[in-house]
């Protein structure tokens, strides 16, 4: 037997199953659409309900249209094409890394990234701007006078990095 023939030596429970695969892949995207779907409303709601008017809430909070040409917290304004592709090649990354996840919770928190990342990419693709992927994105919540104003997609981004990382450190 040649020496690199042990490294094939797989056991059956490293083996995942095509239909596992295709369930993780499955529970990853009805994640990722759903908070792309969620994302795309609510930004047509804001720049419709919000082009003319903010709108106070509790606690300073309020809800202000911004159009982020940037990244978080605007920085890197006018390198939207870099973080559009950014974002692309990790919901690509994702579709491929899901396949070795078993914990259904862990596919749960790297669909809200993905959707999330594609909500965003999708302003910069679709939205007005001068070339490829130099749209705005939609931002429209504030949460206090010392936070950058953000969207859903950005919320999504947030809460699936903290249940990546919670349950990461459990395992």
């Amino acid at each position: 037997m040649a020496s690199g023939a042990a490294d094939l030596d797989l056991s059956a429970s490293d083996v995942v199953s095509p239909e596992a695969v295709r369930r993780r892949r499955l529970q990853l995207g009805a994640v990722g659409l759903a908070v792309v779907v969620i994302d795309q409303i609510t930004k047509a709601w804001a720049i419709s309900a919000l082009d003319d008017s903010d709108i106070d809430g509790p606690l300073g909070s309020s809800l202000r249209l911004v159009y982020n040409t940037g990244s978080a917290f605007s920085f890197g304004s006018g390198f939207g094409p870099v973080f559009g592709v950014i974002a692309v090649g990790v919901a690509l990354w994702l579709f491929r890394f899901v396949r070795d996840i078993e914990n259904k919770w862990l596919v749960f928190g790297l669909g809200l990234i993905q959707g999330g990342a594609i909500g965003n990419v999708l302003d910069r693709l679709f939205r007005e701007g001068d070339g490829f992927m130099r749209g705005a994105v939609i931002d429209f919540i504030e949460g206090a006078d010392w936070w950058p104003v953000f969207n859903v997609a950005d919320i999504a981004i947030v809460v699936g990095g903290f249940v990546v990382v919670l349950l990461g450190s459990r395992e």
